[in-house]
């Protein structure tokens, strides 16, 4: 490849390269000295997802506090954090991208978003600073088996140019999302947990019609999701998908990470559709484009289903369960299995161990050299350690030496999980022992172990990891957010339509769509799949 190509030196190139060796040798030694004077300064990303539920300032609390500390103290480096908030963050990092103003170190889930900027000569290169730069962060993401076992860092590599603009982070788990059901609810009409999309439905149908959990008939809301219709509603589409149909063809028609073109997931739109026009959705949802006005209805304690993270309902930084039993001591929700096939079995995203969040280093970055070394530091495993478990006593207590999770207050909460909006390069506990960190997983909720097991075997069950194919995809970089803005429209659209409108508005949609670009990029996935 590009980056190990080796060529044999004449002796006046190597007494050249040794004269450059050693004038480096002066500057990194000035610079060193510079660096014991003058702190480099760098700005970092980092998600703000609301202060609801307790949650606090994301760029000034006990562990940014500590970052900056520690960070100046090990590489002199001043680190200032920028909020971007974590629900718009794709069209937020545009426009800060657009004015010059994107922080020095940025993330998004979005890579293909990143790669615009990149192929358009707004990102660094950051293939030349790998070896010298992110050690760590190259050993903490290991070699992907998807590649062939090539070093993971480089699975965003353009292997036309050699040039690298973003780096994936490490995944430690491989479970995506579940379906939740108030168990309860279920309970007091002597409902079993429903295993077929046609109980599915019965039940919400019953949770309206009976409302069981006394809230009022005009209050309860049997099922409910935001304007992110992919994610919140993806167990429900995803199962839809034609189970049978070939990696190469569901590569080829997932268009910007969106499966409008897979078949079978119009049919899953127009579950969602029937069970909107029964009166079986939240009606108030395409207003809900962040998630905070679904999390706080589900928390009091009307809402019968919905569909999130594996784990959404154990997790501490949202407090959903907990919460909502102080409203309503009585109330359970539980993952449930019921979005069958046609094959008959329950077929659900999973998670490769590489990829979601990728860093980035804007062009408009003064110190390169800070930025990548900072984030190699949290690359570290005595740093991103700290940030996942914190202190003993304030936020984890050792159970058998492992540490278990624990409630912090004030500065000390965690934001997110594992503290996943600092970490950046990994996504889940980590104690460099698989059985330990499955442990460590079990103990970080305060909710029964056997619980979590049972809501990360169902999530894993069945769940699809595609092959990871490495493209050039230049044709798809500047249609992204056109095209996600356009499918969320649809999805939107699509599911409040009557069903006497549904297969005008969806296909009319899905034409839209593929002349908008759509059409443009699945040819040329289609040209640049590896036979």
């Amino acid at each position: 490849m590009v980056r190990n190509k080796l060529s044999a030196l004449s002796v006046c190139a190597f007494c050249a390269m040794l004269l450059l060796v050693l004038c480096g040798c002066q500057k990194k030694q000035d610079t060193a000295e510079g660096r014991a004077n003058d702190p480099a300064e760098i700005t970092v990303e980092v998600f703000d997802r609301g202060t609801d539920g307790g949650k606090s300032d994301p760029t000034n609390n006990a562990w940014t506090q500590w970052i900056q500390e520690k960070i100046l103290k090990d590489e002199n480096i001043k680190v200032t954090f920028v909020a971007v908030n974590r629900w718009d963050e794709t069209s937020v990092m545009n426009n800060l991208l657009g004015a010059g103003t994107a922080p020095d170190v940025s993330f998004s889930y979005n890579g293909e978003q990143i790669n615009i900027y990149g192929k358009q000569g707004g990102i660094v290169d950051i293939a030349p600073y790998v070896d010298s730069h992110l050690s760590d962060v190259k050993k903490l993401l290991g070699q992907d088996m998807l590649m062939g076992g090539e070093w993971a860092i480089y699975r965003a590599l353009d292997t036309e140019t050699g040039e690298l603009y973003t780096v994936p982070n490490r995944y430690m788990y491989t479970a995506t999302q579940n379906m939740f059901i108030r168990k309860d609810w279920l309970d007091k009409l002597g409902l079993p947990l429903p295993t077929t999309k046609e109980e599915f439905a019965a039940a919400l149908a019953a949770f309206k019609e009976q409302d069981p959990g006394g809230v009022g008939a005009n209050r309860v809301v049997p099922f409910t999701l935001t304007t992110d219709v992919r994610w919140t509603a993806g167990i429900i589409l995803d199962s839809h998908i034609d189970p049978y149909m070939s990696d190469k063809d569901r590569w080829i028609n997932t268009v910007v990470d969106r499966n409008l073109l897979l078949p079978g997931y119009k049919e899953g739109m127009r579950y969602l559709n029937g069970l909107y026009n029964a009166g079986l959705i939240d009606r108030d949802f395409p207003l809900y484009k962040e998630e905070s006005a679904m999390v706080n209805l589900i928390k009091s304690g009307v809402v019968g289903s919905f569909s999130h993270n594996w784990d959404q309902i154990y997790r501490d930084n949202q407090s959903l369960m907990a919460d909502m039993q102080k409203n309503v001591p009585s109330a359970v929700f539980v993952p449930v299995d019921c979005m069958k096939s046609v094959d008959g079995l329950t077929h659900k995203r999973g998670s490769s161990s590489i990829g979601g969040l990728s860093f980035f280093i804007p062009k408009t970055c003064k110190n390169v050299d800070a930025a990548l070394r900072y984030v190699n530091w949290l690359a570290k495993y005595e740093n991103y350690h700290f940030l996942q478990f914190g202190n003993e006593g304030t936020n984890h207590q050792l159970v058998n030496g492992i540490p278990k999770i624990v409630p912090a207050t004030g500065g000390w909460i965690q934001n997110s999980g594992a503290n996943i909006d600092y970490t950046i390069s990994i996504n889940g506990y980590n104690l460099n022992d698989e059985a330990k960190t499955g442990q460590a997983l079990a103990l970080s909720y305060s909710f029964p172990m056997e619980d979590v097991f049972e809501a990360y075997r169902i999530s894993s069950l069945n769940a699809y990891i595609g092959p990871f194919i490495r493209a050039n995809l230049v044709e798809a970089a500047p249609l992204v957010q056109t095209l996600v803005d356009n499918a969320a429209t649809l999805y939107v659209q699509s599911i409040i339509a009557s069903p006497a409108d549904f297969d005008r508005i969806w296909d009319r949609g899905v034409q839209d769509w593929l002349i908008s670009g759509g059409q443009r990029v699945v040819d040329e996935r289609r040209a640049k799949y590896p036979n």
